[in-house]
């Protein structure tokens, strides 16, 4: 019929359908494919609900959320196993600052059977033996101490790492007037180093006149803390100082969990 048009307009956006314009002009169809256009520019493409997606999606979908989940868990979980100690420790510190306990000084020399009873009474009440261990009433750590390991050889302090602080063969022991060396630090793993060096964690927090214990053969002798110091870990100038007169030396790894230097303590006997 004349005047009429019929135009087949291929649509971008609905798959083997063909739109019929009939009657329409030119300008029409000119309308027509500018609207389109337009409509093109302004579409965007759906995303999929979780509803939409195959029982193989979803399952994938719900085992990836699992796994992330469970590794976040493992993660904390081996954190928390980890740094436990030292953190109980560091709570226990600020709780009881304020509250630390206050020592007398004893002679170190022999003293009657009677008070030697009382301070074997003492030891046990703070959870350690009155034959060799040590107690620092301002960070509250107390530990058995276990004598003559050899600082060089590692599966040997190792292991008795596991149960205490050593005390470093080739060096004295309480009473004797001279040096006096205690380590509490581990290398084999960081689960070790944080647990066998949460007994001198705080060391950090000893200031000069903090006074430390030592426990031996049922007498008791009391130190003061003189200096403090950090150290590069080949420096072993501590360890073989000749003091003249007695001297107590502790040392730990620093930073706390690291092998990296040494921290080290040293004290002197409370005078008479």
């Amino acid at each position: 019929m004349r005047g009429e048009h019929k135009v087949v307009i291929l649509s971008p956006f609905a798959k083997n359908h063909n739109r019929e314009i009939e009657g329409g002009s030119e300008e029409h169809f000119a309308s027509e494919g500018f609207h389109s256009r337009q409509s093109e520019g302004r579409r965007y493409p759906e995303r999929k609900l979780e509803g939409d997606l195959s029982p193989i999606e979803r399952f994938a979908y719900g085992f990836l959320r699992y796994l992330g989940a469970s590794l976040l868990g493992f993660v904390f979980l081996y954190m928390f196993f980890i740094y436990q100690p030292v953190l109980t420790d560091e709570i226990n510190y600020y709780a009881k600052s304020g509250n630390n306990i206050e020592t007398q000084s004893v002679v170190p020399d022999p003293i009657y059977a009677q008070e030697r009873e009382k301070i074997k009474e003492e030891a046990e009440s703070y959870g350690i033996s009155s034959s060799f261990s040590i107690g620092i009433p301002k960070i509250q750590a107390y530990s058995n101490i276990l004598p003559n390991i050899d600082p060089a050889n590692s599966d040997e302090y190792i292991s008795a790492l596991s149960k205490g602080v050593a005390h470093a063969r080739g060096t004295y022991f309480p009473g004797q007037g001279k040096g006096i060396y205690l380590f509490s630090h581990s290398t084999n793993s960081p689960l070790s180093v944080a647990r066998y060096n949460a007994v001198f964690y705080l060391l950090d927090k000893l200031e000069a006149n903090d006074r430390i214990i030592l426990y031996f053969s049922d007498n008791k002798y009391i130190y003061e803390v003189t200096e403090r110091y950090i150290t590069p870990a080949s420096d072993t100038s501590y360890l073989t100082n000749n003091y003249n007169k007695e001297t107590l030396i502790l040392q730990t790894c620093n930073p706390p969990g690291t092998t990296w230097k040494r921290l080290i303590i040293i004290a002197k006997p409370v005078d008479k």
